[in-house]
């Protein structure tokens, strides 16, 4: 949900947007109306969560720009006046459109997709360059893994991993400690890069740590079912033509 800030001195004005709004995108809150000036310093000189603003330009005690001479405002701007003349002065500050009063339902959806496309264009640039720190940083040693989780990168030493494991082109990450996590590498991109003595491509699904492994059962057919110190989401097993392969690991690492 996208949060509101409403800028504007004639209650009627201030209801009639309101109004809009929830017609046209009802996902929004409102979640403030500011009717002059002063108020307007004072709110915005704390810490404001909110996605856009609606600014009328003429209030009650001056024009809206005295507000951007007192604080600075880092949200995208829509003006909202009945005044042309100002369109100039408003794109000087972080306005993304100028609504001529009165104006109609069409003028403010086509303000709000202009907000949505600037917004995910500014989150698709972030989200580059998060992404391409993360994989700097991986790049110069796979020793630490860095795990996006919800707002937070969460650096996990390899050797606190147990598996990975993908399902439905989503793979997790585990650690021995049993939490998991969502982890964007695929595991063909973690076979390559992951230190081949402490992890083991065990078969589509599962990339094992030497660590993690608890036991190993003969299974049907001369395969292999690997028990691990933590629970796994299905059984792992190591096929008939791939268990010669995973011995020769598992006593070359026991080796190490």
């Amino acid at each position: 949900m996208r949060r509101v800030i409403i800028v504007e001195d004639e209650t009627a004005a201030a209801v009639n947007l309101r109004n809009m709004l929830k017609t046209i995108a009802p996902d929004l809150e409102v979640v403030e109306v500011l009717e002059s000036v002063e108020e307007s310093v004072e709110f915005f000189s704390n810490e404001v969560d909110a996605d856009v603003v609606f600014m009328d330009i003429h209030l009650a005690d001056g024009d809206s720009f005295r507000i951007f001479r007192s604080v600075d405002i880092n949200l995208p701007i829509i003006f909202t006046t009945a005044y042309d003349e100002y369109a100039l002065e408003a794109f000087k500050v972080n306005s993304i459109d100028y609504l001529l009063k009165p104006f109609k339902e069409e003028d403010l959806r086509r303000a709000l997709d202009k907000l949505h496309r600037l917004t995910a264009s500014e989150r698709n640039v972030e989200r580059e360059r998060r992404e391409s720190f993360v994989e700097s940083v991986a790049s110069e040693t796979m020793h630490t893994l860095l795990v996006r989780y919800k707002d937070k990168i969460i650096p996990v030493k390899n050797d606190e991993v147990a598996f990975f494991y993908t399902s439905d082109d989503h793979v997790a990450l585990t650690t021995l400690d049993g939490r998991s996590y969502p982890f964007e590498k695929t595991l063909e991109a973690l076979t390559q890069q992951l230190p081949s003595d402490r992890f083991y491509r065990a078969n589509r699904q599962f990339i094992v740590s030497r660590s993690a492994v608890k036991d190993i059962a003969v299974w049907f057919g001369s395969r292999l079912a690997l028990n691990l110190t933590v629970d796994t989401p299905e059984r792992i097993i190591i096929s008939k033509a791939r268990v010669p392969d995973f011995k020769q690991w598992l006593q070359s690492v026991h080796l190490v």
